[in-house]
């Protein structure tokens, strides 16, 4: 549609289409008709005569002071009403919100949701804020990740709606029954109440949970004619017990919101680079990017600094063989590998040989070496030049400076792959390195992987073992710099030492880019 002073054309040029198909509808000549409609489908309008209008925002600017929300949640439809009565700090995002509700009514967060904010769930006069899934599709609304609570509902006696599950359509009626002063000890997110179990997923709606519960409540006044009634709706083979109702257990529920981390997360609007936000943002579930949040926040919390005689210590591997090749270069191998002194050399000198098996002296057969050098080579240090291994000018400049050295291998990595899953595994080793995480550090990153969208070549989860391949580039440059202490026993989850979290903590200040492939099976 023409914007603009071109506006009042337009809109008077649909008015004459319409008019014209109205008069063509009531005529008897389908020529008349057919050439209305080409003129219909020609006419470039780009919402087209019939598409309704957005309707106006209801979003307010949110409160400057954090309160806590008092609020009912009812599940429409339900008699005796099932409620949850929570208290939530009053600047949580609906996605946390989402989170919340999940665990108040014992979803199992298995199928998609919106809020709205309007007369009724469903009205052409509802704003609605969208789960990510819908935002991807191109649906219309606000995505609920960037609207805070206390936008929607700022009075008392203010709604909002919830939907669950777009096939039984459960719908939830929010309501703001009290603005109390916060206590800043006090959790973000609690169940002060409520009342009958929740419903089972994928029962078929509120008639159906009516239905299942008399039907397993043996003192329900109309049990018997529910039992009957449910053998007609289900078949005589499925028994009501095969539905699991959630109790209503306070307790289980608050240690159930306590588990979604909402107390430990930082303020959304704290600030981390674009790249890392990005991969934050390719996380699949509210509750795992809180987590990656608060991982990269931890990582961050304070600036890298590092001393010459550190920094010397630490890259002396890299320092050794820039220094081995020298002004003059080593002539490699016709197959263009290291020749076979100068392997021995780095086994020797270095101390490899507890790394590695065998007799050390073919770099194609000795790992330590080849990844050395071909990790020096993506780096920016060497590069080969005519059956040659040379230096590069950085290469130069870093070998008499191992400071300037330290800072170049952190500004490289992660390192460099085609294969996203790799890079973005490497990310996420740094950061939790940098944090200095005391959890595996491959369950951390096949969690994060997973939530990704990453798979293993039968489409099941990522395990320990798999993520530690795909991290396996970033995690042996940290192995030669000492970002792990020696003192681990054998096969045992690596222990990061104090100055590989600096190190790491460098690399993710310095890190210029993300990958933004979407995951896909390894």
């Amino acid at each position: 549609m023409v914007l603009g002073e071109d506006s009042d054309e337009a809109q008077a040029g649909q008015a004459g289409v319409l008019a014209e198909l109205n008069a063509a509808l009531s005529g008897p000549d389908s020529r008349d008709l057919q050439n209305v409609l080409r003129r219909l489908l020609t006419a470039g309008l780009d919402a087209g005569p019939f598409e309704p209008a957005r309707p106006p925002s209801r979003r307010r600017p949110g409160r400057s002071d954090v309160v806590t929300y008092r609020m009912r949640v009812d599940l429409k439809g339900t008699k005796p009403p099932l409620w949850r009565r929570l208290e939530l700090a009053s600047d949580l995002y609906l996605d946390e919100v989402h989170d919340v509700l999940q665990a108040a009514f014992g979803w199992t967060n298995s199928h998609l949701h919106r809020f709205g904010s309007g007369p009724e769930y469903y009205s052409p006069d509802t704003e609605y804020y969208l789960c990510p899934f819908e935002v991807e599709e191109g649906e219309t609304g606000i995505p609920e990740d960037k609207v805070r609570l206390d936008e929607v509902l700022s009075d008392v006696g203010g709604r909002l709606f919830y939907g669950y599950d777009f096939g039984d359509d459960w719908q939830h009626l929010i309501k703001l029954e009290a603005v109390l002063a916060r206590d800043e000890s006090a959790r973000r997110a609690t169940c002060a109440g409520g009342r009958r179990p929740g419903p089972p997923e994928d029962c078929g709606g509120v008639h159906a949970y009516e239905l299942i519960s008399a039907a397993t409540d043996l003192d329900h006044p109309d049990h018997a004619g529910a039992v009957a009634d449910f053998d007609d709706f289900y078949g005589g083979d499925v028994s009501p017990e095969v539905f699991d109702l959630s109790p209503f257990d306070i307790d289980e529920i608050n240690d159930a919101i306590a588990a979604l981390g909402i107390d430990d997360a930082r303020s959304r609007a704290s600030s981390i680079p674009e790249p890392l936000e990005r991969l934050v943002g390719a996380t699949g579930t509210t509750a795992d990017r809180r987590q990656l949040r608060r991982l990269i926040d931890d990582a961050l919390r304070e600036p890298p600094k590092v001393g010459a005689e550190t920094a010397a210590r630490m890259v002396a591997p890299y320092t050794w063989l820039l220094d081995r090749v020298g002004v003059g270069g080593i002539t490699l191998t016709s197959a263009g590998y290291l020749p076979p002194a100068h392997v021995a050399a780095a086994m020797a000198e270095l101390s490899l040989g507890e790394e590695w098996i065998g007799q050390g002296n073919r770099e194609y057969q000795t790992m330590p070496v080849l990844h050395l050098r071909e990790s020096a080579t993506k780096m920016g240090l060497l590069r080969k030049h005519r059956g040659r291994l040379v230096l590069t000018s950085r290469g130069r400049a870093a070998a008499a400076d191992p400071l300037a050295l330290w800072w170049q291998l952190a500004e490289r990595m992660p390192l460099r792959s085609a294969d996203a899953c790799e890079t973005q595994a490497g990310l996420l080793l740094l950061a939790a390195v940098a944090a200095q995480s005391a959890v595996d550090l491959d369950a951390t990153i096949a969690r994060f992987l997973s939530a990704m969208g990453w798979t293993s070549m039968d489409g099941r989860p990522l395990t320990g073992s798999m993520a530690a391949h795909a991290a396996w580039d970033t995690k042996t440059v940290l192995l030669r710099l000492g970002g792990f202490a020696d003192d681990r026993p054998a096969y045992g989850p690596a222990r990061p030492t104090a100055d590989g979290a600096v190190f790491a903590r460098a690399a993710l200040h310095a890190w210029p880019e993300s990958p933004r492939v979407a995951g896909r099976s390894r």
